[in-house]
């Protein structure tokens, strides 16, 4: 299959670099491939009465101190592991899967690429990993790079 836009899905965490290494190199064995780096806030919930509602859908652009940090490190990262992404973006969203599947779902994305980390105790139980939530919901191909250090709660 030809992947014409590739998206790397990142945490920012510590081992973030092993699964930036992998697109990478998926990237420079597709030539015309275009890659998209993104990175997940979690949105901030704001109460009116008995109801939550997602600050970013009371605004056009959110762009509050979490946010411009995630944008310093997502910057960090991609100098670090010499990524030439056509487009890095920090965008925020309910949750980490809600965002991955609408953003990949908006900008027609061939091939998705994200870390999944082994989940343990609570963790595991609460909510599983991220790419587990996202695989059965995204348009495209999947490539998941497994990430040995566990995430518990």
């Amino acid at each position: 299959m030809s992947y014409e836009h590739i998206l790397l899905v990142t945490d920012l965490l510590s081992d973030a670099d092993i699964v930036a290494q992998k697109a990478k190199r998926i990237v420079e064995n597709r030539p015309g491939a275009k890659l998209s780096v993104l990175h997940i806030v979690k949105d901030t919930m704001v109460g009116f009465g008995y109801e939550l509602v997602p600050a970013s859908s009371l605004y056009d652009e959110i762009d509050d101190e979490r946010c411009q940090e995630a944008r310093a490190k997502l910057a960090q990262f991609l100098e670090r592991n010499q990524l030439n992404a056509a487009t890095s973006e920090v965008t925020t969203a309910i949750s980490s899967s809600e965002g991955i599947v609408s953003y990949c779902h908006k900008h027609d994305v061939d091939l998705l690429v994200i870390g999944r980390h082994k989940r343990t105790g609570i963790a595991a139980w609460i909510s599983g990993a991220t790419a587990d939530n996202i695989l059965p919901n995204v348009p495209c191909d999947s490539f998941v790079v497994r990430l040995d250090k566990p995430v518990s709660a």
